[in-house]
């Protein structure tokens, strides 16, 4: 493979990865043996979401468990950080892609709700 220069990568990983307000990013580790992406799915979809990205990573844990990348499509990864955990999975971080937080969103949805009922 040629040398990118760091403006073809950024795009390369632009183009991979792009940035999405609808989801949010997780790392996992496991044991090696115990991967398996078809239970990251599952775990992923048993809270009503997508797996959008999922990604082996060529880091480790201290304790050699491999680290996985996965974006899912809440904006919120508790929940999907929960179901993960219920799997077996460790949840190592979690962040949410989205400047606005699940209780402004809230709050912006019931306004509108109020908006509609006062017409």
């Amino acid at each position: 493979m040629h040398s990118a220069s760091a403006e073809s990568r950024a795009a390369l990983l632009e183009r991979l990865l792009p940035s999405r307000t609808d989801s949010s990013v997780l790392l996992v580790a496991c044991s090696p043996a115990d991967y398996s992406a078809g239970a990251i799915a599952r775990a992923v979809e048993d809270c009503d979401a997508h797996l959008l990205s999922l990604s082996v990573t060529s880091d480790t844990t201290a304790g050699g468990q491999a680290v996985v990348f996965l974006r899912v499509s809440h904006r919120d990864p508790s929940s999907a950080a929960r179901s993960l955990e219920r799997y077996g999975y460790e949840v190592i971080a979690m962040r949410s892609d989205s400047s606005v937080s699940s209780d402004d969103e809230a709050r912006l949805r019931a306004l509108e709700v109020l908006h509609y009922l006062s017409v």
